[in-house]
C-alpha cells in the first residue's frame, strides 16, 4: 500500500525505535522523567521561547492552550476551518466554556483587517474577546504557509485590542522547511505555540506547547485536568527529541513529492487541481468525474490510499514513509480511472 491518508501513518524509524529502546525514564508526573525534560528544553530552545511541556496530542495542546488563556464566557478568533475549532470534537466550548468567533479565511489565512472587523464592541452583552489563534501550516487550507510578513500584521491587530496570541504550529516544521523562515522568527509573534512531533517528523506519540515559563505551569495544571498526565513518557519522548534533531530538514523532500503529486495528476480529465497551490506535504483537489469517495475506493483496491474530505475533494499526504519512486507509482495508479 502506498499510504497518503495523512502525515500521521509515519512508523518510527530504526534508529528512532533504538533511541526509545534506550531511553531514560522516570515519572513525568513527578517531574522525574529526564528523556521528557530533555525534549522540553529542546523545543523551548528550537523555538525560542522559555518553557515548554510535552503532550500526548496536538488537539491536547491547542484546548489546553485556549483554556489557559481563557476563561469560561470569553470568546476566540480563529478561522472558519482551523483545526480548533473544525476537528476538534467541539472541545473549546465542553473544555473551556468559550465561544468561537469565525473568520472565512483564504486557504486558511485571515488578515489583520479581518481581526479588527471581528471585534465585539465592549459592552456586556457581547462575551470579551481574548484570544487570537493562528494554524501554520493551514491543514484544511492544504498546508498553506503564513507568510511571515502576514503573522506580523495579524499579530500587531491582537496587540492593539490586547488580544492573547496562540498558534497551532502542528506543522510549523513544515512551514518553516517551505519558507526558510526559522521556527523561532515565527514563534516570536505568539504566546504559546504547540508543535505536533507525530506528523512529518515521523515519532509515534506527541506534541509539546511552549510559551513563558508562567504560561506553562499553568498549562500543566490543565494539562493534569484533561487527562495528559504522563508516567515514564520518556520511552517516547526519546522518539519526539530523535525526530526534532534528525527529520527536520528532510521535510523538503516530502514537499518535492507533494508537487510532483500535484503535477502527475492535475491534468487528468476529472481532477480540478493547480500545482501551484501546493506549498509543503497536503495535496487538496476536486473531483469532477465521480463522487470522491468512489475514487478513493477505486484507488484502495489499486493499492493507494487516499482521504475523502468531502463529496467531491480528496486530500493527499506526503510522508517519509513515502519515498519518490511511489508517487510515481501512484500517479500512473490514478491514470487507470481517469484517462
Amino acid at each position: 500500500m502506498i499510504d497518503l491518508r495523512s502525515d500521521t501513518v509515519t512508523r518510527p524509524t530504526a534508529a528512532m525505535r533504538r533511541a526509545m529502546a534506550e531511553a531514560q525514564v522516570g515519572d513525568d508526573v513527578l517531574g522525574d522523567d529526564p528523556t521528557v525534560q530533555a525534549l522540553e528544553r529542546r523545543t523551548a530552545e528550537v523555538l525560542g521561547l522559555q518553557a515548554a511541556v510535552y503532550m500526548p496530542s496536538g488537539t491536547m495542546t491547542n484546548q489546553v492552550a485556549i483554556r489557559a488563556h481563557t476563561e469560561p464566557g470569553d470568546e476566540i478568533i480563529l478561522e472558519a476551518m482551523a483545526h480548533s475549532y473544525f476537528f476538534e470534537s467541539g472541545a473549546p466550548a465542553a473544555l473551556s466554556g468559550v465561544s468561537c468567533r469565525l473568520i472565512e479565511g483564504r486557504r486558511g489565512l485571515f488578515t489583520a483587517e479581518q481581526v479588527r472587523a471581528a471585534l465585539r464592541p465592549r459592552n456586556y452583552h457581547f462575551p470579551p474577546t481574548r484570544l487570537v489563534c493562528v494554524e501554520n501550516t493551514h491543514n484544511r487550507g492544504g498546508g498553506t504557509v503564513w507568510p511571515l510578513a502576514q503573522v506580523e500584521q495579524v499579530a500587531a491587530a491582537a496587540r492593539e485590542a490586547g488580544l492573547a496570541l496562540h498558534m497551532d504550529g502542528a506543522r510549523l516544521w513544515n512551514a518553516s522547511a517551505a519558507s526558510g523562515v526559522p521556527e523561532r522568527q515565527y514563534a516570536r509573534h505568539f504566546d504559546s505555540v504547540s508543535v505536533c512531533f507525530s506528523k512529518g517528523l515521523g515519532a509515534p506519540v506527541g506534541s509539546a506547547l511552549a510559551g513563558t515559563a508562567a504560561f506553562i505551569e499553568r498549562a500543566r495544571r490543565f494539562r493534569k485536568m484533561f487527562g495528559g498526565g504522563m508516567r515514564q513518557a520518556g520511552i517516547i519522548a526519546a522518539g519526539a527529541l530523535y525526530a526534532l534533531e534528525h527529520h527536520r530538514a528532510r521535510l523538503a523532500e516530502d514537499h518535492a513529492n507533494a508537487r510532483r503529486l500535484a503535477e502527475g495528476i492535475a491534468a487528468m480529465p476529472g481532477i480540478d487541481l493547480d500545482p501551484a497551490t501546493v506549498e509543503t506535504n497536503i495535496v487538496i483537489f476536486r473531483v469532477t468525474s465521480m463522487p470522491a469517495a468512489d475514487l478513493a475506493a477505486r484507488l484502495k483496491a489499486a493499492g493507494v490510499l487516499v482521504l475523502a474530505s468531502g463529496p467531491d475533494a480528496i486530500r493527499a499526504v506526503t510522508h517519509l514513509d513515502v519515498s519518490r519512486e511511489q508517487i510515481d507509482e501512484a500517479v500512473a495508479r490514478f491514470k487507470q480511472f481517469l484517462i
